[in-house]
């Protein structure tokens, strides 16, 4: 190990004078201000990275001692073998074709403590192919598609001959048809993000961990910041905590005759009365919905319910288990001086214990197994897992455990019966509301990542708010179930309702088969007429398209197998979406004209071969099913808000379509046009439904085809935008990819250039075909959120739609700035 160690440090100190310049004094020693600003370690530091390294070599190399080239691609976990196959090529110095300790060593110590430019040198050895000293245009090309597989990008052969010129045009200073090492160092200069960390991410688990890290640090929810935050939720706790504390403490000395465990047993019992009333209340959709548009908002934490009830229902579990285990201790002793056994008092009515002839035990039994169940299959693991109908299904015991607390305590309807009749009128409305006039879903398209777009006849006495969302019911799926999703459209949109479903449970992955089924296979008995009305539809697209080619513009959105053409003409409100796919005979259109009828409006049906067929994906129909709602959600304060922060990830942007729609539509409103020229303008004008000054949305995806959700939409809202405003853009958008590699990574850094140069080139984005430039990798929420504290619009406020663990590291950096948090909740 010291050979080795001594090894590296010889080499260490050779590039050190090979790359940095050093002035000497009179007796040959470098001067202490100019010492080189690399990265250096002590040589306690120094011998626990080499300890390391030598334990992950042992692993990886097994018993020969030696990394082959297939060893060396599993431990890089790359997904292309070129770039597997280059840095094993330049690991392996002596061309052994196996890399030793000593090869790895002198690799990694560049990678993780070299200087810039040994980092560099290594990257163009990399895209040098051939070894000539220079890179040439294929060679770069090959680099680049290398990248686009590495991080899961798929573009067409045009756009990556686009990309290979955009770059090599960049860095070809002299135009000599070669890119030279300096060419290449002056290129990346420019990108100085990029040169802050520069190695292989891959080669991560040959760093060893960072102790700095694993200092212990004050728990976020002992911080003031943490308080000052969530002091409304932590003061309604304190509350519930101190009532249910007083009620324990009341039952203890109302029955302080007894025994012990007998004053327990009641005291968790009065605590239950309270508890099992007080779930109910905290899912009142309708009235905490009313309650939402009051001043209760400010006082009550109205948008935590979801997480309250939760932290009920676990009082609940902890108070009957309590309650039970004292009942079972009193038996016990009740026993010994009794004709029953225990198990008589626990399993029969023989000893009469309770006011309906003696059936307290029994019911009590019940009831431990009955909340036991509940619990369970309401935890996080059920319920995300694709087992939501479990979830459902049991939860409905909730109706046979207050009968059976009415049976079990003689005093539990004097707290039931107020919210009772509260809770049943809310059914009664729902039922009431879901089936008045007929809904029905008269178009369906399936997205990419298996997601439904559900088109619903709109009634006209439905009412929401951008960001509700709905129970829904279709019973051609499932009879009795009911789904909670967020509505996608605007309110403005007064004919029709957008749901966008994804598929990640049984009902949902029903829903996406039903209708991915052959149309053929759903007959309806007006078949004739649908199909006509179909087929005029399809004609009437397909005019729209073909008379509007000539005077549209067209934005590139690529898919794996197709190029999705995103139409609209400058000065018009009507769009057009067509998905032009590179084969001849695979060719399909899809228009959309916002003034048209409900089938027509907005999307109709794709063109295939030219013809008045559906695609595949797309389908009419005319199928019944019921709506329960709407229901508020947090995103309703966002009109309130100056600045707003919308964060979705993945499918989490389906509230954030219908707000950013709805909030277009009224910055529309705003917008002024010069009649002698195409310069635009929005008035800042602040009124009592639109505070807002600035919205920032942020939208993240694992992988390319998830943009294709929403892409038409987020490219009309990019148009809607005034040229000029007098505080800068209202609306930004931030996209994040995180299949893709990050910029500093040398096995996408190429690309990420390419794809900036080719951006402000062409003035659009090659992965999404907007405006804004997809960022690689997952969002650094420290420097998110410091730029948008820098711009000073107001109080900020961030919304989130998403996975529950992003939502806490979200939350924390709100907390962190200051800024008010909400959280989308079902």
């Amino acid at each position: 190990m010291s050979a080795a160690a001594a090894t590296v440090k010889r080499r260490r100190r050779r590039r050190r004078n090979r790359s940095d310049p050093q002035t000497e004094d009179g007796d040959g020693q470098t001067s202490a201000s100019l010492q080189p600003q690399t990265l250096t370690m002590s040589s306690e530091e120094d011998a626990r990275w080499l300890d390391w390294v030598t334990k992950q070599f042992e692993i990886i190399a097994g018993d020969d001692k030696e990394i082959s080239l297939d060893e060396f691609k599993t431990a890089l976990k790359v997904k292309e073998s070129f770039f597997a196959e280059r840095f094993f090529a330049l690991f392996d110095s002596d061309g052994s074709c196996s890399i030793s300790l000593d090869e790895l060593l002198e690799a990694l110590d560049l990678l993780i403590h070299g200087s810039e430019a040994d980092k560099l040198r290594f990257l163009f050895q990399v895209y040098d192919v051939d070894g000539s000293g220079s890179i040439d245009p294929d060679e770069l090309r090959i680099v680049l598609k290398s990248c686009l597989r590495e991080s899961a990008i798929s573009l067409p052969e045009e756009k990556l001959d686009d990309l290979t010129l955009a770059l090599f045009e960049s860095a070809d200073k002299d135009n000599s048809g070669a890119i030279t090492f300096e060419e290449l160092k002056a290129e990346l200069e420019a990108f100085p993000e990029v040169m802050e960390n520069l190695t292989i991410s891959a080669a991560n688990w040959l760093k060893p961990p960072d102790m700095e890290q694993k200092k212990r640090q004050t728990p976020r929810y002992l911080t003031r910041v943490y308080w000052q935050n969530n002091s409304r939720k932590l003061l309604f706790l304190c509350l519930y905590a101190c009532v249910s504390l007083l009620l324990f403490i009341s039952a203890i000395l109302q029955h302080s005759q007894h025994g012990a465990w007998y004053m327990v047993a009641k005291g968790c019992g009065q605590c239950l009365n309270f508890n099992c009333t007080f779930v109910m209340v905290l899912m009142l959709r309708r009235c905490l919905t009313w309650l939402r548009a009051t001043w209760v908002v400010r006082v009550l934490p109205l948008d935590q319910n979801i997480l309250l009830h939760q932290i009920v229902g676990y009082a609940i579990l902890g108070f009957t288990l309590v309650h039970t285990t004292a009942h079972i201790f009193n038996f016990v002793q009740m026993s010994e001086t009794s004709e029953y056994s225990l198990w008589e008092y626990v399993f029969t009515t023989r000893p009469g214990i309770g006011w309906v002839q003696g059936t307290a035990s029994v019911t009590g039994v019940v009831l431990q197994v009955l909340i036991c169940l509940m619990v369970v299959c309401s935890m996080t693991f059920v319920r995300r897992s694709g087992h939501f109908e479990v979830f459902y299904w049991s939860h409905l015991s909730y109706i046979w455990v207050w009968a059976l607390l009415m049976v079990h305590c003689a005093n539990f309807w004097k707290w039931f019966v107020v919210p009772g009749l509260a809770f049943l009128l809310e059914k009664i409305v729902g039922i009431a509301v879901s089936r008045m006039g007929g809904l029905y879903i008269v178009e369906v398209n399936l997205l990419p990542s298996k997601v439904t777009h559900l088109v619903i006849k709109r009634p006209q006495f439905f009412h929401f708010k951008p960001g509700d969302y709905v129970y829904i019911n279709i019973p051609v799926i499932a009879k009795y179930e009911w789904h909670p999703f967020t509505i996608s459209s605007a309110p403005e949109k007064s004919d029709t309702l957008w749901l966008h479903i994804r598929s990640m449970g049984q009902w949902t992955n029903r829903l996406y088969e039903y209708f991915r089924e052959p149309q053929t296979q759903n007959v309806s008995p007006k078949r004739l007429a649908t199909s006509l009305r179909n087929h005029r539809h399809a004609l009437r697209a397909q005019e729209e398209l073909f008379s509007s080619t000539d005077s549209n513009r067209a934005v590139a959105s690529n898919e794996d197998e197709a190029v999705e053409l995103t139409m609209y003409r400058q000065n018009s409100s009507r769009s057009s979406t067509a998905s032009v796919a590179p084969s001849g005979d695979q060719d399909l259109a899809e228009t959309q004209v916002d003034e048209l009828s409900p089938a027509e409006r907005g999307e109709a049906p794709p063109l295939k071969d030219g013809s008045a067929t559906f695609g595949e994906n797309h389908r009419f129909c005319n199928i019944k099913c019921y709506v329960d709602g709407p229901y508020g959600t947090p995103t309703r304060q966002i009109f309130t808000s100056e600045h707003a922060v919308l964060i979705g990830a993945g499918i989490g942007i389906t509230p954030f379509a219908s707000i950013l729609q709805s909030i277009m539509f009224r910055y529309r409103c705003r917008k002024q046009n010069c009649p002698n020229c195409n310069y635009s303008w929005c008035e800042n004008i602040k009124d009592s439904d639109m505070k807002l000054r600035k919205v920032d949305f942020i939208w993240i995806n694992r992988d390319q085809k998830s943009f294709e959700w929403f892409v038409s939409l987020l490219t009309k809202l990019e148009m809607d935008q005034a040229d000029e405003e007098p505080e800068g853009r209202f609306l930004e958008m931030h996209m994040y990819m995180t299949s893709a590699l990050s910029k500093n990574d040398m096995k996408a850094i190429g690309l990420q250039m390419a794809l900036d140069l080719l951006a402000k080139k062409e003035k659009r984005d090659s992965i999404t075909g907007l405006r804004t430039r997809t960022q690689p990798g997952r969002p650094e929420w420290g420097k998110v959120f410091q730029k948008v504290s820098e711009e000073k619009k107001g109080k900020v406020h961030v919304f989130y739609c998403g996975a529950p663990a992003l939502a806490k590291v979200i939350k924390a950096q709100c907390e962190n700035f200051g800024f008010n948090f909400y959280k989308e909740n079902f």
